[in-house]
């Protein structure tokens, strides 16, 4: 096989002298008893090439050596010197180094490996660039090696001692956080502070094992999608391919392609992010109560501030999204409207929702709407095509291209751009990968979620279902991107009402704690028989009492 610059592969492994020890990769050769050498073909991409956006995102060649070594607390210089023996003079060099045993982020956050870090570090080169890349492909929800499948505050951590271990030995050395590109990329992202570049890896093992995620049509998709992922990182991104050479100049060109679609799209796409804590409500002040209630059994309650709509297209066209809304301000009730680009009286091709929102062809609707929120003082918070992250096909606008939401997004906010109550709300479920549709900081005043127990649609015992805290946790770490504040629009429990009450009270407990949610609504009615097939569609319904006691918890944080 001909490789582009020269491609070395080598390895390194100790037999265990500690009980726990587990090697994961096996040894294509035996060492000598004195040698640890094996050749360690796991990570043994080829580079394509590279994209810059602080170069107006231009594409460069690859001229990289690649080493991938497997290190253990125990690894001593000589087998390490005897891997990077056959380093090329004139050519950078990528250094994969992973962790082979069960355990080690723990081990390396405590310190197990910094020894061997240094080490290995103390006998890198002075004269040409080194990219120390550390246990790739750490999002794909597969358990191929000890580092995957595991909490990403944990890996942020272990990658962070890491870099800072190495750089303290070797200041040159550039660090690479070197994902697969996978959904949920943005979850491990351990902070610019400790990244020079960013890998990501196209046809590797991990990625090709995984089932969470429908595959991708072709590679260019792919590897379009997966530069996509990286967006909000303002780093160098290195893509690299499993495969042959004819896999690699077919990547090459696409990678020219998906670098032109980028730069074309870069003024929104790229935009500046940074985590920050976001501006939440008041000290003390709980976040302002709504409801989804059609049959009215809540909302009469003194403590509802809000009310949530769904509108769809005919619901514009018929009036009676106007009728609904100007009955909720006449109880004195802010507004939540969600609003589902389809269902349209006019026949209109609604398998193209996005394109056609983007090619304005729904604007005399999306302005009617505008016209009938203008008419009220009271703040309305309009969340457009909710859940598009999801890889279903529940909505038709699910399972879409990220760029063709994120356009029509944005070109939806901007109609109602001159109505001053208007908060603009991004809604996603909160689930992997959620980021990838994030239409930017100017269009966005509050994030969504949604909230509800069933972790699966077919667990039908509601004690299967997760703690709202768990779930909350969980999405909200997703969004700490987008530095806004929290709206829960939509959350739910089922089940028995004393289970529901146990559960809704926790969560008033955790919503109370949580400055930077601002706002929440319960969804007070059963779901869609129609989504659920053969089961009964889940029943978020709840008493009176039960929503008092909810109430209780959001008040006293207890």
């Amino acid at each position: 096989m001909k490789f582009k610059g020269v491609l070395l592969i080598a390895a390194l492994t100790l037999t265990a002298v500690t009980a726990g020890y587990v090697i994961r990769f096996s040894p294509l050769f035996k060492s000598d008893g004195h040698s640890a050498d094996v050749l360690n073909a796991a990570f043994a991409e080829q580079p394509v090439g590279y994209i810059n956006r602080a170069d107006s995102i231009g594409v460069a060649n690859p001229d990289l050596q690649h080493i991938s070594i497997q290190l253990h607390p125990n690894t001593t210089e000589a087998p390490l010197a005897a891997a990077l023996k056959g380093l090329v003079a004139d050519k950078d060099l990528l250094l994969t180094v992973v962790a082979g045993q069960d355990g080690a982020l723990g081990m390396v956050t405590d310190g197990a490996f910094d020894d061997a870090l240094r080490s290995l570090c103390r006998l890198l080169p002075d004269a040409k660039r080194v990219y120390l890349r550390w246990d790739p492909d750490m999002e794909v929800p597969v358990q191929r090696y000890s580092w995957q499948y595991q909490s990403p505050v944990d890996y942020i951590g272990a990658f962070r001692h890491v870099a800072k271990t190495c750089r303290n030995t070797k200041p040159a050395l550039q660090i690479m956080w070197s994902p697969a590109g996978y959904p949920g990329t943005e979850e491990y992202w351990p902070g610019g502070d400790v990244v020079d570049a960013i890998g990501i890896s196209v046809n590797g093992p991990s990625e090709l094992a995984a089932t969470a995620f429908p595959r991708d049509p072709d590679l260019r998709t792919s590897l379009r999608r997966k530069l996509i992922r990286t967006r909000l990182m303002n780093k160098p991104v290195w893509v690299f391919a499993t495969g042959n050479d004819s896999l690699v100049n077919a990547l090459q060109s696409d990678l020219r392609e998906a670098a032109k679609e980028l730069k074309r799209d870069s003024t929104w796409l790229f935009q500046e992010y940074t985590i920050n804590p976001p501006k939440g409500r008041p000290a003390n002040a709980p976040p302002l109560l709504g409801v989804y209630d059609p049959k009215q059994t809540l909302a009469g309650s003194k403590v509802v501030q809000a009310e949530h709509l769904f509108v769809d297209l005919v619901n514009i066209q018929t009036g009676s999204f106007a009728r609904d809304f100007e009955a909720i301000v006449g109880r004195g009730h802010q507004v939540i409207v969600s609003v589902e680009p389809w269902r349209d009286g006019k026949v209109r091709k609604d398998s193209s929702v996005l394109q056609n929102t983007i090619l304005g062809v729904y604007d005399e609707e999306f302005k009617s709407l505008f016209y009938t929120i203008s008419k009220t003082n009271l703040p309305v918070y309009v969340r457009f095509a909710h859940e598009m992250e999801i890889p279903i096909h529940r909505y038709s606008w699910q399972s879409q291209d990220p760029v063709l939401y994120i356009k029509a997004y944005r070109h939806f906010m901007e109609l109602g751009k001159g109505v001053k109550n208007v908060n603009k709300v991004w809604g996603p479920a909160g689930d992997r990968g959620s980021m990838e549709w994030y239409p930017g900081g100017d269009a966005v005043d509050f994030v969504s979620i949604a909230i509800y127990g069933l972790p699966d649609k077919n667990i039908t015992d509601p004690t299967k279902q997760e703690s709202f805290e768990t779930i909350f946790n969980r999405k909200v770490w997703r969004m700490r991107w987008t530095s806004k504040p929290i709206f829960i629009t939509e959350f739910g429990v089922k089940g028995p009402e004393d289970f529901q009450a146990e559960w809704l009270e926790k969560a008033g407990a955790v919503l109370a704690a949580h400055g930077e949610v601002v706002g929440v609504s319960y969804f007070n009615l059963a779901d869609n028989p129609e989504v659920w097939g053969d089961i009964p569609p889940p029943d978020w319904g709840i008493s009176q009492s039960t929503f008092d006691r909810f109430v209780g918890a959001l008040k006293s944080g207890r």
